[in-house]
Formats: C-alpha cells, sequence, structure tokens
C-alpha cells in the first residue's frame, strides 16, 4: 500500500516523464483526510480582507510578492489559482521548504503566501502572522471564524492539501474493499478524528470508485493550470 498527498496529482504535469501512470499504475483505495490552505499576510499589510487584499493587488500590480515552499507545491499552485480568479498579478517567490518561507514573511521580507493550516496555526495564534481566508470549499474546524476564499466571492475556488491510500494495480477488487472498509471504521474512531481535526486537517474517506474520480479531476485540475501558467520543476 502507498499513501499518497496531492502532490501525487502534480507531478504528471510537473515533470516530463515519470517512471509511472498517476492513475493507471495504481488501484485506488481511500481517501484519508484533507487539510485547506490558509491565505496569510504579514501584519503591516494594510489590509484585512480578502475584498481589500484583491484591491491592493490590482492598485499595485507585480508589486506584492508571495512565497511559496517549492515550485509547483500546493501553496504555489493556489496561489496561481487566485491571481486567475481575482485576475491580479504577484510576483512568486519560491523557496527551499515552508520553513525559509515562513521566517521571512514573519520578517516583512514578503506580503503574504498560501501555507497549509497545521504548519500556519502556531503563527496565527501567536498573532505573527494575519490570516484572510482558506483555500477549502467549506470552513476548518480548527478555524471556525475564518471564511473560505469561495464564499467571499470566488466561487468554485478550491484547493486542498489531501491524503489518500493507493494499491498496486490489478489487486483483486474484494481485497480492496476489505482495506477501505477497514479505513472508514479508523477514521470514524473518536480520538483519531479528534486527533486529525486538532492538527487543523479533516477526516475524510470515500469509496475506492470516489477516490479514483476525485484523483482524475485533480490531475486534469492542475495539468491544466500548470500548462497554461508554464510551470516546470526546477
Amino acid at each position: 500500500m502507498l499513501m499518497i498527498t496531492s502532490a501525487h496529482a502534480v507531478g504528471p504535469a510537473l515533470y516530463e516523464k515519470l517512471p509511472y501512470h498517476a492513475i493507471e499504475s495504481f488501484s485506488a483505495v481511500s481517501l484519508v483526510a484533507s487539510t485547506p490552505l490558509v491565505l496569510l499576510t504579514h501584519t503591516s499589510l494594510p489590509v484585512r480582507s480578502l475584498k481589500e487584499l484583491v484591491a491592493l493587488a490590482k492598485a499595485r500590480p507585480g508589486q506584492l510578492n508571495y512565497a511559496s515552499s517549492s515550485i509547483g507545491a500546493p501553496p504555489h499552485l493556489a496561489a496561481e489559482l487566485f491571481k486567475r480568479s481575482a485576475r491580479i498579478n504577484m510576483v512568486h517567490v519560491p523557496y527551499k521548504g515552508s520553513g525559509p518561507a515562513f521566517a521571512d514573511l514573519i520578517g516583512g521580507q514578503l506580503e503574504l503566501m498560501f501555507a497549509a493550516l497545521p504548519g500556519s496555526l502556531p503563527y496565527i495564534r501567536a498573532g505573527k502572522l494575519r490570516p484572510i481566508a482558506l483555500t477549502s470549499a467549506k470552513r476548518s474546524q480548527a478555524v471556525p471564524d475564518l471564511p473560505t476564499i469561495a464564499e467571499l466571492g470566488f466561487p468554485g475556488y478550491e484547493v486542498t492539501n489531501w491524503y489518500g491510500v493507493l494499491g498496486p494495480s490489478g489487486v483483486d477488487r474484494k481485497i480492496i474493499e476489505r482495506l477501505n472498509a477497514e479505513i472508514a471504521v479508523v477514521l470514524q474512531m473518536r480520538d483519531v478524528a479528534e486527533t486529525i481535526v486538532r492538527v487543523g486537517a479533516e477526516p475524510v474517506s470515500s469509496t475506492p470508485q470516489e477516490f479514483e474520480a476525485y484523483l482524475r479531476s485533480e490531475v486534469a485540475k492542475w495539468t491544466k493550470l500548470i500548462t497554461e501558467a508554464g510551470i516546470r520543476a526546477e
């Protein structure tokens, strides 16, 4: 079995040659969890809402810098998708990991960034960074008062870090169904669900068929964006 993240759906478009097919080489078992990204700004940036941020970006095209943990990572793609949705121009500053990106954002070398919610919560709670909105389709139990980008005027906008389980291609269907059922049982355990929520994620179960359909849609979605934006891994 293989635990994958949303990066699995990005690989086919980001890299020219992969030694496997993202879908056909595997058997989908189940989604396991999902966590939103959060749009963060430096506390000195004169915006407190998504509407104000978009207005500032349009008033200062190409002058706002946003960080990401790396080229093609979910934070980068979330920002690119938002730029297209809001029709704004911002400058991408890629880092080698989220740690240096957080450090420079807190230090004021950058104006904003998209980042995974779990790793962002300590900075949000300490007041070091200002959260503007979430990238998920619905609000997070970890920060229920923080709105989503979708509900703030960009319907259909959704980017998440998701986690799922794959098996080898050709595995007997009964084995896949049994594994799926066992994963569903574990995700329904109170202590497991509470732990997942506490770190800023959401437990998400699915049927194998639902997971395969979702994986196909994610591959198509990010292939389109990466191709149109001309993004290439370094």
